[in-house]
């Protein structure tokens, strides 16, 4: 009787162990990251996961709905980091790490810096909102079928998944 209780202890220690450290990596959206210094001196650094259209419309009604605040990639909650403080679309952010979201729509996206940024995508307080923005979708000639985010040197960084492509402006505050 002990040799199975303890069996059972060592195979339950040792499933928790692995999922503790599952390969991020080999999740249906697996994590990426997006690292730039600014021709201004700004270093971003983003932090997201990458889903998949999977034959889904953006914008449906069960599938990244326009006019709903969406956690902006999937698993954790996508982190935007910045080391001095900056204007984004010329809106005041101060130095630090935020969870990114925003509000898709078709003629504007809501994007939302949240104090919170270490927790899961779907947990979201509007009270913790630092500072919410402003950005005009676009189309993109190119359809990406995992949702990518982009940054440059100029301090564009854009948000694209599918035909959709969200650009907004990060730019050093002076």
């Amino acid at each position: 009787m002990k040799a199975s209780v303890l069996s059972l202890l060592f195979v339950a220690t040792l499933s928790v162990s692995s999922f503790a450290q599952q390969d991020k990596s080999q999740r249906a959206s697996p994590p990426d990251s997006v690292n730039v210094t600014t021709d201004d001196g700004v270093t971003i650094k983003i932090h997201y996961s990458k889903p998949s259209l999977n034959g889904r419309q953006l914008g449906s009604a069960d599938f990244v709905p326009l006019g709903k605040r969406w956690r902006t990639g999937a698993n954790e909650t996508t982190t935007f980091e910045v080391d001095k403080d900056v204007l984004i679309q010329g809106q005041l952010l101060p130095a630090g790490k935020y969870g990114l979201s925003s509000i898709p729509d078709q003629y504007s996206t809501t994007l939302i810096f949240n104090k919170v940024w270490d927790q899961w995508g779907t947990r979201y307080d509007e009270s913790a909102d630092v500072l919410r923005v402003a950005a005009t979708p676009t189309n993109s000639d190119e359809s990406r079928e995992q949702f990518t985010i982009t940054a440059d040197k100029t301090g564009t960084v854009a948000l694209l998944w599918g035909t959709w492509r969200v650009p907004f402006t990060v730019k050093a505050a002076k």
